[in-house]
C-alpha cells in the first residue's frame, strides 16, 4: 500500500532552483535511499515532505491514516537533565503508568484480607490491565530498549547518565535510538551513520533490514545503502529519476542508460547531418525538382523526435596526490606505543612496521584511540609510553577529522598558500579551481565554509604539499558519494603510503591493502582488503568456537584435574594446527599444479599445429580462464591460512 506520495513538488531558494516538478511514491514497507551530490536538495525535500517548509508547487499526500512520520535531522542531538534510559522510555509511557499502577495494585493486595469483596475487585482489575500490559508488550519493552541502546554504541553504565553530560556525537546516536524505539510508520534518517562506528553501522543495518515499515534514507555510505535499500531515488539537475534496486545496480544502470542515450543522440546527430548536407547541396542546383527534395527532405527532420544528448554530470573535483620526494621501503617503525589520560587508557603496547606503498587502515570501535593514535604519528599529541621512528625521507601530510588546522579567519586562498608559499598564485588558484572553487569563491573565510568545503580546502592543501605519507582521518567525512570516488580514485594513484582511519566499509574495501583493528588484545593484524578481513575473523571465530567445544566436551569430566585439563586443551589446539599446517600445505600444492597446467597450456597454444586449430584453441582458452579463477580463489586461501597459522 502506498503511504506517501509526492507530484510535481518545486522548490526554490530566491532565484535558485532546488527541486523542479519532483514526483514519486513509496510503499509503507518500502527500503528507500534518496543520493545526490551535496547542494542537490536531499535535506530541503525531507523538510517538505515532513512539512517543516512548503514547496513553491506541488502536492503531498499522506495516504495512510494517522501515520506517523520520524525524522532524524543531520547531526540532531538531544540535551536534557533526563537519563539516556528516561529519554528513550519516553515512546513507551503508557507502559510505564501501566506498570506503576500494577505495582500499586500488588502492595495494596499485600495488605488486604483475602476474603472482601475490595480484594476480589483488586484482583478482577490486576488481572485485566496485567492482561492488556502484555499484549501491549509490557513485558519486552525494557529488553527493546536496553537492545537499541546498547546496538548504537552504548554500555549498560551509560543508561542513567544525564543526557546533557553526553558528547555531541553520542547526543546524536541518543536522538537516533529515541526515534528507532518509536517505531514510527515512515523512519526519514539524514545521515544516520555520523558518529556510529563500524560495529554500531553493521547493527543499525540489520535493525533497518528487519524494520516492518517505510524507512527512507539519505546517506553518503555506500556499503550501508546497499545492505539496506531496495529502492532508490536520485536528485540530480532539481529533477528526480526513481528505480527499483539498490544504490550499486542503479549507478550501473545509469551508467549503461546514459552510453546508450549518447550513441544515440551520435547516430541521430550524424543522420541529420547527413541529411542537412543534402538540403545544401539540393538548395544549389536550385532546379524545381531539387527544391522539392529539399523541402521534403526538411520536413522529415522536422518531424523527427529529436533525442537529447544526456545531461551532464555533476561537476567532481579532480584530485592528484603527488609525493616530491621517493621514499625508503621502511616508512614506519612502531615499538609498544600507548597512550592514556587521566583515569582512562585507550591502548597499549601497539607494535607494527609499515612499509612503502601500503595503505594502512585502522578500524575499531569508538573510543579505541585510533584517532589519537593518528594525532601521535603526526606530532599533535605525546605518547605516554613506546616510541615510532619514521623511515629516511619521509614527509608526513596529516588530514584532522575536526579541521582544526584551518585558521578561520583566514581566505581560503590564504590559507592554501600560507603552506605552499613556494607555488606562484596562478598555480594556487588553478589548484583551488580543480576543487570547484572559482574566482569569487577564493575570497570567502574559512569560517563560512561548510563542512564539505573545508574538507576540500584541507585535500587541496595536501594535494600541493608533495608530501610521501599521508596520515587521513576520516576524509570522507562532509564528502558527497561523488567526490568520495573522486579521492578512492586518488589514493588509489598516489606513488605513496597511506595510514588513514574510515567508518566507510566501501571505502575501506576499495583501497586497503592491510588492515589493523585496534580495541583487541592482541591486535589484528591483517594484509587484504575489508571483505577478505572479514572472512579473516569469521575463520578466526570459528577456530575459536572449535576449541571452545573441545574445552565444553573435556569439562564434562569433572574427576579430570587441572592439569591434564591444560593437556587436553594442548592436545586440541595442536590437532587444530596440524588441521591447518595440512590445509595450508595441500594449497600450496594445488598452487604449484595449477601454475604448471596454465605454463603447459602457453606452450601448447602457441605450438605448431595448435596455432591454426581453432577448436583446441578455444578448448585451452576455455581451460586457462577457469584454472586463472581457480588460482586467483588459491592465493587468497594461502594468504589466509597464513596468516592464521602466524
Amino acid at each position: 500500500m502506498i503511504c506517501i506520495s509526492c507530484r510535481d513538488i518545486s522548490f526554490s531558494y530566491g532565484i535558485d532552483k532546488i527541486l523542479e516538478n519532483i514526483s514519486f511514491s513509496i510503499q509503507d514497507n518500502d527500503k528507500v535511499g534518496l543520493v545526490g551530490v551535496n547542494g542537490a536538495g536531499k535535506t530541503t525535500l525531507f523538510n517538505i515532505l515532513c512539512r517543516r517548509i512548503e514547496p513553491d508547487t506541488g502536492d503531498i499526500n499522506i495516504l495512510k491514516k494517522s501515520c506517523s512520520i520520524g525524522y532524524l535531522k543531520q547531526n540532531m542531538t538531544v540535551d536534557s537533565s533526563k537519563t539516556l534510559w528516561e529519554e528513550v522510555s519516553e515512546s513507551f509511557h503508557h507502559l510505564i503508568e501501566m506498570e506503576k499502577e500494577l505495582k500499586v495494585l500488588e502492595t495494596e493486595m499485600g495488605v488486604m484480607d483475602h476474603r472482601v469483596e475490595s480484594y476480589t475487585q483488586h484482583l478482577n482489575k490486576y488481572s485485566e490491565l496485567s492482561e492488556k500490559f502484555a499484549q501491549l508488550g509490557g513485558y519486552e519493552y525494557n529488553s527493546y530498549i536496553r537492545g537499541i541502546l546498547r546496538g548504537l554504541g552504548f554500555n549498560e553504565t551509560q543508561f542513567y547518565l544525564s543526557a546533557s553530560a553526553l558528547s555531541g556525537g553520542q547526543k546524536t546516536r541518543l536522538a537516533l535510538a529515541k526515534l528507532l524505539v518509536g517505531q514510527p510508520d515512515i523512519l526519514m534518517l539524514d545521515e544516520p551513520t555520523n558518529h556510529l562506528d563500524i560495529e554500531a553501522i553493521s547493527w543499525l543495518e540489520d535493525f533497518l533490514s528487519n524494520y516492518k515499515k517505510c524507512v527512507f534514507i539519505i546517506s553518503h555510505d555506500r556499503y550501508f545503502l546497499d545492505k539496506v535499500t531496495k529502492k532508490t531515488i536520485e536528485l540530480e539537475h532539481q529533477q528526480c529519476t526513481v528505480a527499483e534496486c539498490s544504490y550499486s545496480e542503479f549507478m550501473l544502470r545509469k551508467k549503461q542508460n546514459r552510453e546508450i542515450q549518447q550513441k544515440h543522440y551520435e547516430n541521430q546527430q550524424k543522420q541529420i547531418k547527413k541529411m542537412e548536407a543534402f538540403i545544401k547541396q539540393q538548395k544549389q542546383w536550385n532546379r524545381q525538382k531539387n527544391i522539392i527534395a529539399a523541402e521534403s527532405r526538411q520536413k522529415a527532420i522536422d518531424r523527427m523526435e529529436k533525442i537529447n544528448a544526456p545531461k551532464k554530470a555533476p561537476d567532481k573535483i579532480r584530485i592528484k596526490f603527488r609525493s616530491e620526494i621517493i621514499s625508503g621501503n621502511d616508512v614506519l617503525f612502531v615499538e609498544g606505543l600507548s597512550k592514556e589520560f587521566p583515569g582512562r587508557k585507550l591502548f597499549s603496547d601497539l607494535s607494527f612496521h609499515l612499509t612503502k606503498n601500503e595503505r594502512l587502515f585502522l578500524l575499531g570501535p569508538n573510543g579505541c584511540g585510533k584517532s589519537t593514535l593518528l594525532k601521535i604519528l603526526a606530532g599533535v599529541l605525546p605518547q605516554t609510553e613506546g616510541s615510532f621512528e619514521y623511515g629516511h625521507k619521509i614527509s608526513v601530510g596529516y588530514y584532522d577529522q575536526e579541521l582544526s588546522q584551518l585558521e578561520e579567519d583566514n581566505t581560503i586562498l590564504d590559507e592554501v598558500w600560507n603552506e605552499n608559499g613556494e607555488q606562484s598564485e596562478v598555480i594556487i588558484r588553478n589548484t583551488l579551481a580543480v576543487f570547484n572553487f572559482s574566482e569569487d569563491d577564493v575570497m570567502k573565510r574559512i569560517s563560512v565554509l561548510s563542512g564539505g568545503e573545508k574538507s576540500r580546502v584541507m585535500l587541496c592543501k595536501l594535494v600541493l604539499s608533495g608530501h610521501n605519507l599521508l596520515i587521513l582521518d576520516e576524509p570522507t567525512n562532509h564528502l558527497d558519494i561523488y567526490s568520495r570516488e573522486v579521492l578512492e580514485q586518488a589514493i588509489n594513484d598516489f606513488d605513496g603510503t597511506v595510514i588513514c582511519v574510515s567508518h566507510d566499509r566501501y571505502f575501506v574495501n576499495k583501497l586497503a591493502t592491510r588492515i589493523i583493528e585496534m580495541g583487541n588484545i592482541p591486535i589484528i593484524d591483517v594484509s587484504g582488503d575489508y571483505e577478505f578481513f572479514l572472512k579473516y575473523k569469521r575463520r578466526q571465530a570459528e577456530v575459536s568456537e572449535s576449541i571452545s567445544t573441545g574445552n565444553a566436551l573435556n569439562s564434562e569430566a569433572k574427576a579430570v584435574s587441572e592439569g591434564k585439563m591444560n593437556y587436553e586443551e594442548q592436545k586440541l589446539v595442536q590437532a587444530q594446527k596440524r588441521k591447518l599446517e595440512k590445509e595450508l600445505n595441500n594449497t600450496e600444492n594445488r598452487i604449484t599444479e595449477v601454475e604448471e597446467r596454465i605454463t603447459a597450456i602457453d606452450e601448447e597454444m602457441v605450438s605448431e599445429g595448435i596455432v591454426t586449430d581453432h577448436v583446441r584453441l578455444s578448448e585451452l582458452s576455455i581451460e586457462r580462464n577457469q584454472l586463472e579463477s581457480e588460482l586467483e580463489e588459491l592465493y587468497e586461501k594461502w594468504e589466509m591460512l597464513g596468516n592464521m597459522e602466524a
